[in-house]
């Protein structure tokens, strides 16, 4: 592998299927046939990715003595030496100016806050918040939150609390079930790899995704019997995609605590073909729905 692959290989374009989560304004504001909206959804999910990528290369940049005690994260190109750390910080640097300066063209100023504010808060995160026991998760799940908002915000369409709810809680979910498979999966050099994996235990990640895997599935279907969101949408039946958002749930534990995987969520997606299908069934009806 040369240093230009290694460069790619280090934005870690598998995981811009998290930027999706732009989209959730566009599609449950049922706009997903105005031309012009789709557009700026695009742009935005398009910004995400690269400022995401600033700042995964930011993150193996300041983390490549940890990752090299990891047994997956050791063969990134960071960590493993096939692409400089300098000319990786140059290029985390050009992308997230990148994304500011198109922000400012062709977006709001007001998605520019959102997209400077989420690169701060990531910033911050690998400075010093990763190094803060449930803070840490809390902030990651605070980046999905700014990506819903940026998505409604771009397109002009007010911003369901609803949206914010469930986009926090699924991706706490994700969060703690990632740390999870990071103590499980690493045992005793756990702690070498990520200070902050000291201050957990397999039994408090329990505790904690236990009640957000809880919380996921009532306010998604609190959200769906909502005579609010119903009156607002035009939509009837919202509840008939509940049954797809508990399978993703409890297929995701599965492959937590029986196949010992989440340490990569968009790698799970990905690969698990089960919960892939759910996702794109969940979608499909959700759609249909809004269509009717």
């Amino acid at each position: 592998m040369n240093s230009a692959t290694g460069l790619i290989r280090s934005l870690r374009p598998e995981q811009w299927t998290k930027n999706l989560v732009v989209f959730g304004a566009l599609v449950f504001s049922k706009n997903f046939t105005d031309i012009h909206l789709i557009e700026l959804s695009i742009v935005v999910f398009g910004l995400f990715c690269i400022a995401s990528s600033s700042v995964y290369l930011l993150n193996d940049v300041l983390d490549y003595k940890r990752d090299r005690v990891h047994p997956r994260k050791s063969k990134r190109p960071i960590a493993s030496g096939v692409v400089s750390r300098s000319a990786a910080s140059m290029l985390s640097i050009l992308f997230a100016v990148a994304a500011m300066l198109i922000a400012w063209v062709f977006l709001n100023p007001q998605t520019l806050l959102l997209l400077v504010s989420y690169l701060v808060l990531n910033i911050l995160y690998s400075v010093a918040l990763k190094k803060i026991v449930i803070l840490d998760v809390m902030t990651i799940a605070g980046g999905f939150v700014i990506r819903a908002i940026a998505g409604g915000i771009a397109i002009d369409v007010p911003i369901s609390s609803w949206l914010v709810v469930c986009t926090l809680l699924l991706a706490l979910f994700l969060g703690f079930g990632k740390r999870r498979h990071e103590l499980e999966s690493l045992k005793d050099i756990a702690s070498e790899h990520r200070a902050i994996l000291e201050h957990y235990s397999v039994y408090f990640l329990d505790q904690m995704i236990t009640i957000v895997t809880s919380a996921v599935v009532v306010a998604y279907t609190f959200y769906t019997l909502s005579p609010e969101v119903e009156q607002k949408l035009g939509v009837e039946h919202l509840e008939i995609s509940v049954p797809f958002v508990m399978y993703g749930i409890f297929r995701y534990l599965y492959l937590i605590h029986k196949k010992e995987k989440g340490g990569s969520p968009s790698r799970v997606l990905l690969t698990d073909f089960p919960l892939l299908l759910d996702v794109l069934l969940w979608f499909a009806t959700v759609l249909v729905l809004m269509s009717i």
